[in-house]
């Protein structure tokens, strides 16, 4: 048996899915990326006046992400010390790892997850980081 969770403080999923799914002990989130909920905009993105994406910020973004991914463990019952896995998409990786990376790293300090970071050519809107999750209510 399964429940699915939907987080009303989060940015709405871009597509027929769930924020998460609850199985047993687990939960396995959908992609997860940094829009702003409820205006869907994508901090840090820039564009032209025919609305062309010029440049974003890596940092802004992820800082952004994790706020999110606390939002749907939260609607959840969950934290993030409860996750074992992240799988991160990056559409940049030979400029937005190091970045990315310091910024991880402050907020994934103690008990840090299992994680694959992974380049991608596109992401279905126009960000540049998105987590795909896996957390665990299993006591240990």
């Amino acid at each position: 048996m399964s429940k699915t969770i939907h987080s009303s403080t989060a940015p709405e999923p871009v597509g027929a899915y769930p924020h998460a799914r609850r199985v047993g002990n687990l939960l396995f989130l959908s992609g997860l990326g940094p829009r702003i909920p409820g205006t869907n905009e994508v901090p840090g993105n820039r564009y032209d006046t025919d609305g062309t994406l010029l440049d974003y910020d890596i940092a802004a973004q992820t800082e952004q992400l994790v706020a999110n991914l606390d939002q749907v463990l939260e609607a959840a019952g969950a934290s993030r010390n409860q996750l074992v896995d992240i799988t991160v998409f990056l559409t940049n990786m030979k400029d937005d790892f190091k970045t990315f990376n310091n910024i991880y790293r402050k907020h994934f300090s103690e008990a840090a997850p299992c994680r694959t970071t992974v380049e991608i050519n596109a992401l279905p809107t126009p960000i540049a980081v998105e987590f795909k999750c896996i957390a665990s209510f299993e006591t240990v």
